[in-house]
């Protein structure tokens, strides 16, 4: 059996380049699996991996100005 790596949100942000309301929004939308420990968080490395090899697509930022 083979163990696990888990990251906080904000660990993926820093290692990876999706920010931390990325990982934050992808998690709300079930769209990665998670770990939770109380109040802790945690990404595995496995579904870190998958989102990485699919292609993560980043939301273009159409804001709300000018409206």
């Amino acid at each position: 059996m083979s163990k696990e790596n888990y990251l906080r949100v904000n660990e993926c942000a820093e290692k990876y380049p999706m920010s931390n309301a990325w990982w934050r929004r992808a998690i709300l939308e079930r769209r990665i699996s998670v770990v939770r420990i109380g109040r802790a968080v945690l990404v595995p490395q496995s579904e870190i991996d998958r989102i990485l090899n699919e292609g993560f697509e980043p939301r273009l930022d159409t804001g709300r100005a000018g409206r």
